[in-house]
C-alpha cells in the first residue's frame, strides 16, 4: 500500500470514519433508547422517543441489545479475515469498505421505520434483526479501515499521529451528536434528526480515494497472503501482551459505552444541562491529548493510561454528585461544567488508545515475523469490546431503565448511577493494568525509543 507522508493527508485520513461513527453513535446512544419511553421526562418523551411510548418489549429488547453487540463482537473476526485475505484487482482494502459500508447505511435506514402500533413482538424481532444488520457491516466498515491505521504510514510516530486526530475527530462527532444533535432534540422528533445525520457518513469515500493497492489477485502479484481465519486467530491470541491488553482495556470500554449510552437518560432525569456539560467534556480534548502524549513521551504508555482512568473516575463521581443540587441553580451549573472539564482531561485519550495500541502491535508482528494481518487485531478487540458494551449498554442500562420508570423528576432515580458504576469499571481497569508488560507500559516513551 502507498504510504501517506504529508501532514494534510495524515489529517484527512483520519477524518474519514467521522460519519460512520456518528451513525453509530445515532443508533447506540439515541435510536435504540427511543424505543423505550422510561427514564424520559414528559417534556423529552414526544422528541427523544420514536412516538412517546415503548415499541419494544423491554426485557426482551434488552437481551436483543446484548446480542446485537455479542454478534458485533464476534463477527468482527470472520470480517477481519475477509478484509486481510481479499483479492482483487483494487487490492484488498477498497473493496471491503464499500462491501461493509452500503449494507450498513441500508440498515440504519431500515431501523428508522415502525413495523406495528405498540409494543409487540413484531417491532422487538425487527429492530432486533436490524440491529444486528447494521452492527455486522459497521464491523466490516471500521475493522478495514482501522486496520489501514498499521499499512497506509511507516512509523510509530505516524501511527500515533493518526490515532490522535482520529480521537480529535471523535470529539467532534461527539461534539455533534451531544450538543448538536441533543439541542435538535428539543424541537425535532429523533427520526427527522437521525436521517439529517446520515449524509455524514460519505466522510467514509475519503479513503476510497487515498488508498492505493496494486491488484492483488492471484497470478498478478507475488506477496503472500495473510493467514487463514483460524491462524491469524490464533496468533492473535498467543499475543501475551495484547490479549492483557484487552482485559484492561474491556473494562474501559463497559465504563465508557454505559455512560455514552445511557447518557441521554441521565442528564434528563438528573435535570442536568447536557448540552454545558458535553461543550466542557469535549471542547478542551486538543489540549488535554497534548498534555496525554506529554505524559506518554516522558513517563510512558503506562503512566499516562492510568492518569486518564483516575481522571475520567473523578469526573464521573463529580457528575455524580452534582446531581443532587437543586435544579436551575448557578451552582448546579458551575458543578456539572466543572465534572466535564475533569472527564475532558481523559476522553479524547481513551479513544486515542483504541486506535494507537492495536495498530502498534499489528506493525510489531508484521515487523517480527512477516504475518500482515492488522485487521485481526482490531477485530479481537472489537470482540473484547462488543462484550463489554453490550453487557453495559444491554443488561445493565436497561435495567436501570426500567427500574426508574416509577420515580418522579425530582427524585433520585437508578439512572442515577450511571456514573458510579462507570467510575467503578475504571478503577477496575487501573488495578488490572499493573499487571501490563513493560514493553507496553514504557511504549511511546522517548527514552525507551532512543534505545
Amino acid at each position: 500500500m502507498k504510504k501517506l507522508t504529508k501532514k494534510w493527508q495524515l489529517f484527512l485520513y483520519a477524518m474519514s470514519g467521522m460519519g460512520v461513527n456518528m451513525l453509530n453513535l445515532m443508533m447506540g446512544s439515541y435510536l435504540c433508547s427511543a424505543l423505550i419511553a422510561g427514564g424520559f421526562s414528559d417534556t423529552t418523551r414526544p422528541f427523544q422517543t420514536y412516538v412517546g411510548s415503548d415499541l419494544v418489549i423491554a426485557a426482551l429488547w434488552g437481551v436483543f441489545v446484548f446480542v446485537a453487540k455479542i454478534i458485533d463482537g464476534v463477527i468482527d473476526v470472520p470480517m477481519a479475515s475477509i478484509t486481510d485475505r481479499f483479492r482483487s484487482k483494487w487490492g484488498r482494502r477498497r473493496p471491503s469498505l464499500m462491501l461493509g459500508f452500503i449494507p450498513m447505511v441500508c440498515a440504519y435506514v431500515l431501523f428508522l421505520f415502525i413495523p406495528s402500533e405498540g409494543a409487540t413482538i413484531l417491532n422487538t424481532i425487527y429492530f432486533g434483526v436490524v440491529l444486528c444488520i447494521f452492527y455486522s457491516f459497521y464491523t466490516l466498515t471500521m475493522v478495514t479501515y482501522y486496520a489501514t491505521f498499521t499499512e497506509i504510514v511507516e512509523t510509530e510516530k505516524e501511527r500515533s499521529t493518526i490515532s490522535n486526530v482520529k480521537s480529535f475527530f471523535d470529539i467532534v462527532y461527539y461534539i455533534l451528536g451531544y450538543v448538536l444533535v441533543r439541542a435538535l432534540l428539543n424541537g425535532i422528533n429523533v427520526r427527522m434528526v437521525a436521517l439529517m445525520v446520515l449524509p455524514l457518513a460519505l466522510t467514509m469515500l475519503i479513503p476510497m480515494f487515498m488508498i492505493k493497492e496494486p491488484s492483488n489477485k492471484k497470478g498478478e502479484t507475488t506477496k503472500e497472503d495473510a493467514p487463514k481465519l483460524i491462524p491469524s486467530l490464533i496468533y492473535t491470541f498467543k499475543n501475551k501482551t495484547f490479549i492483557l491488553w484487552m482485559v484492561v482495556y474491556s473494562f474501559m470500554t463497559f465504563g465508557v459505552q454505559l455512560f455514552l449510552g445511557g447518557i441521554n437518560e441521565f442528564f434528563s432525569a438528573t435535570g442536568m444541562s447536557m448540552i454545558f456539560v458535553m461543550m466542557a467534556s469535549f471542547g478542551p480534548v486538543p489540549l488535554t491529548l497534548l498534555l496525554f502524549n506529554k505524559i506518554r513521551e516522558k513517563k510512558g504508555f503506562g503512566t499516562a493510561y492510568r492518569y486518564i482512568l483516575i481522571m475520567f473516575a473523578v469526573g464521573m463521581m463529580l457528575m455524580f454528585g452534582c446531581a443532587f443540587l437543586e435544579n436551575g441553580s448557578v451552582v448546579k451549573m458551575v458543578c456539572s461544567i466543572g465534572s466535564g472539564l475533569v472527564s475532558s482531561l481523559a476522553i479524547g485519550a481513551m479513544f486515542a488508545v483504541s486506535y494507537s495500541v492495536p495498530a502498534q502491535l499489528a506493525a510489531d508482528e508484521e515487523k517480527d515475523t512477516g504475518r500482515s494481518h492488522a485487521a485481526m487485531y482490531f477485530a479481537v478487540q472489537g470482540l473484547f469490546a462488543g462484550v463489554a458494551t453490550g453487557i453495559g449498554t444491554g443488561l445493565v442500562l436497561t435495567a436501570l431503565k426500567k427500574a426508574s420508570e416509577s420515580v418522579t423528576d425530582e427524585s433520585m432515580s437508578a439512572i442515577w448511577f450511571i456514573t458510579v458504576i462507570a467510575a467503578g469499571a475504571m478503577i477496575i481497569s487501573l488495578l488490572l493494568s499493573k499487571f501490563l508488560p513493560k514493553s507496553l507500559v514504557q511504549m511511546g516513551a522517548k527514552e525507551n525509543e532512543e534505545k
